[in-house]
C-alpha cells in the first residue's frame, strides 16, 4: 500500500502505532483519536468504520472488533474511488 500511495505512509505507520497501542472499547473511544472516523452500515447489514487518511486524500476502511481488540483492513481508496460507492456493495 505504501509503495503505491506514498503520501498515505507518514499516517499509515502513525495510525499503525496508535492502534496497538489502544483499547477502543466503542466508536466514541476511537473518536478520541480520530474525530473523523465514521460508522457505516453496508449492503451485508456489517458496521465498518472508515477513516480519512492523508487529509482526506484517502480512505481506510476496517472491520473493527472493539471487543477482540482486532482491525480487519478491507479497503484503502482514494477519496475519488471511495465517492463512487462501489466499496458500499461489495463489503
Amino acid at each position: 500500500m505504501t509503495a503505491r500511495f506514498p503520501q498515505a505512509t507518514p499516517w499509515l505507520t502513525a495510525f499503525l502505532s496508535v492502534a496497538r497501542a489502544a483499547s477502543w472499547k466503542s466508536i466514541v473511544d476511537l473518536r478520541r483519536n480520530y474525530p473523523h472516523a465514521d460508522a457505516v452500515i453496508v449492503k451485508s447489514k456489517r458496521t465498518i468504520i472508515v477513516l480519512n487518511v492523508a487529509g482526506n486524500k484517502y480512505r481506510l476502511i476496517v472491520a473493527l472488533h472493539f471487543n477482540t481488540q482486532t482491525i480487519y483492513t478491507l479497503r484503502f481508496l482514494t477519496h475519488a474511488e471511495y465517492s463512487k460507492g462501489n466499496w458500499k456493495s461489495e463489503l
